[in-house]
């Protein structure tokens, strides 16, 4: 049923919480874990000339660290895993990976949140996700 998870990643904490949930729906499954970090290029180009690619740089150095700490939590369990660092705006990075990779379902926490996100009005990543993905998302509090 399931043959591809996806878990995308901020590097926080509650991506833990997302991975108790997703490595033991992936093994049970036999499926590939395919962890997804967005460089959010809201924030680089928020940033000021000099310093844009010094952003850049540092949010996808974040970004491979997150992605390597999904990758090792899913190897220790014995499963095939995917890693990507990808740049745009978070939400429709995660549901365009999902269509293109033929994702059957994205594990997330609703607590991860960008510097941006945290400004209330704008709404959670794991709340776009929800409404414009095409595939299960489940939510892990």
């Amino acid at each position: 049923m399931y043959d591809d998870v996806l878990i995308p990643t901020d590097g926080s904490e509650a991506v833990d919480r997302a991975l108790d949930h997703a490595i033991p729906l992936a093994s049970d499954h036999g499926a590939t874990v395919h962890a997804l970090y967005v460089v959010d290029r809201r924030v680089a180009n928020a940033s000021s000339g000099d310093l844009h690619d010094e952003v850049i740089a540092d949010l996808e150095s974040q970004g491979k660290a997150a992605v390597a700490a999904v990758a090792e939590r899913a190897e220790e369990a014995g499963l095939d895993v995917e890693t990507r660092v990808r740049q745009g705006t978070p939400d429709t990075e995660i549901v365009a990976y999902a269509e293109a990779e033929g994702i059957d379902v994205i594990v997330m926490s609703p607590e991860g949140k960008s510097p941006r996100e945290r400004i209330r009005s704008l709404g959670s990543v794991s709340d776009r996700v929800t409404d414009d993905a095409t595939v299960p998302v489940f939510l892990i509090k």
